[in-house]
Parts: structure tokens; C-alpha cells; sequence
């Protein structure tokens, strides 16, 4: 008896294996979708001058005091870039990437089938969206976001393959 049983929990171990990377992919993006809203709601509450200020800071903790140093090249650039519409447009996006994910991870988790094809949609949209973005600034968060994205469409794809199999045999 423990053989067939051993046996048989052996069938289910690459279910198991997707379930759990799925559900870790679906909770990263979650947590990422949460950085993202506070970074947006950030954005739109804080000053500018503050904002600014606050990334000057940031860079000078490098240890290498190297003003040409990627970090601080880097974190100039960001706090540049933080003004105005640009602030406004940034804020706008980070918060409504954010929230979106945010809903969406939960039901997810939630198992709501429905979400399945609608994460499928929106992160598909995304990574169209940053591929355009990467045409036009060539930055590799972008690359390294919409391969994460698509890591996360195919894995949603296999999870909803299996719970739609798996309500068709219940039923």
C-alpha cells in the first residue's frame, strides 16, 4: 500500500512543482506590484525638491565618491527626470501598473479563474509596452522586466491549463 501510494505522489510531484513556482512568480509580482504603488504614491505626495534631494543622498552613500560612477550617474539621471509632467506621468503609471497587479495577484491566489486570461491580457500588454519602451531608451530593466512578465504569462498559461482540467473532472 505505501508503495502505490509512493508511487502515486510521485505522479503528482511536477504538479506540485508548477503549483509552488507558480505561486511564487504570482507573489514576487505582487510584492514588486506593491513597491510599485508606494513608489507611485510616493511620486505624486512628495515634492520634487525633496525627491531630488533625497536621490542626491542616495548617492553620495556609494562608497567609491566616483561622480562618474554608474549608481550615481544613474541616480542623477532618475532625479532629473522626476519633475514635472514626467513626475506626474510616472506616478500615474507606477500606480496604476501597481494596482492593477495588485488585484489581480490577489485573486489569483484567490483562485478566481476568471483572472487567469485577464493576468494573461494585462502583462501581455506590459511587455508590449516595454518592448516599445526599450526601443526608445534601450534600458535593460526594461528586457529584464518583460522577460520576468513572460516568465510569468507562461507559468499562469500552465496553472490555468490545469485548473480548467481539473474543474472539467470534478464536475
Amino acid at each position: 500500500m505505501r508503495r502505490a501510494e509512493a508511487e502515486n505522489g510521485d505522479l503528482h510531484q511536477p504538479r506540485n512543482m508548477l503549483l509552488n513556482t507558480f505561486r511564487c512568480s504570482i507573489v514576487l509580482k505582487g510584492l514588486f506590484a506593491l513597491f510599485e504603488c508606494v513608489t507611485g504614491a510616493t511620486l505624486f505626495f512628495v515634492r520634487g525638491r525633496t525627491l531630488n534631494r533625497i536621490a542626491l543622498r542616495i548617492g553620495t552613500l556609494d562608497l567609491s565618491r566616483n561622480r562618474h560612477d554608474w549608481i550615481n550617474v544613474h541616480l542623477r539621471h532618475m532625479a532629473a527626470g522626476i519633475t514635472g509632467t514626467g513626475r506626474h506621468f510616472a506616478a500615474a503609471y507606477l500606480l496604476s501598473h501597481g494596482l492593477v497587479k495588485v488585484v489581480l495577484v490577489i485573486e489569483l491566489l484567490r483562485n478566481r479563474l476568471w483572472a487567469y486570461p485577464l493576468l494573461i491580457a494585462v502583462l501581455g500588454a506590459f511587455v508590449g509596452y516595454q518592448g516599445y519602451r526599450f526601443v526608445l531608451t534601450h534600458s535593460i530593466a526594461m528586457i529584464a522586466l518583460s522577460v520576468f512578465d513572460l516568465a510569468v504569462i507562461t507559468l499562469t498559461a500552465l496553472e490555468y491549463r490545469e485548473q480548467l482540467a481539473l474543474r472539467r473532472t470534478s464536475h
